[in-house]
């Protein structure tokens, strides 16, 4: 396993998911007094490793019809647009 790279991908999506809308999810159903904590646990793990599965599938798939290069341009200019977006709603 390539460490370094492991933890770049690590520390960005950590990053990118502190504050999101999952984590704050999770932390509504974390303060049902009913709902066992360990269910909120292992259920949250779970629905968060099967779409990281479908992003790398994803991924793997678009990288071997589209360059490398025009799928960061691509997804760059995803991320201006829904950063534009949000900014226009907000």
């Amino acid at each position: 396993m390539e460490w370094k790279i492991f933890f770049v991908i690590f520390g960005s999506v950590f990053i990118a998911e502190l504050g999101d809308k999952t984590q704050l999810a999770t932390m509504l159903f974390a303060a049902d007094k009913e709902v066992s904590k360990y269910t909120v646990f292992f259920a949250a793990s779970a629905a968060l490793i099967v779409a990281s599965a479908i992003g790398v599938l994803a991924g793997s798939l678009m990288s071997e019809y589209i360059n490398e290069k025009y799928l960061h341009y691509i997804a760059g200019v995803g991320f201006i647009g829904i950063g534009a977006f949000t900014l226009y709603n907000a």
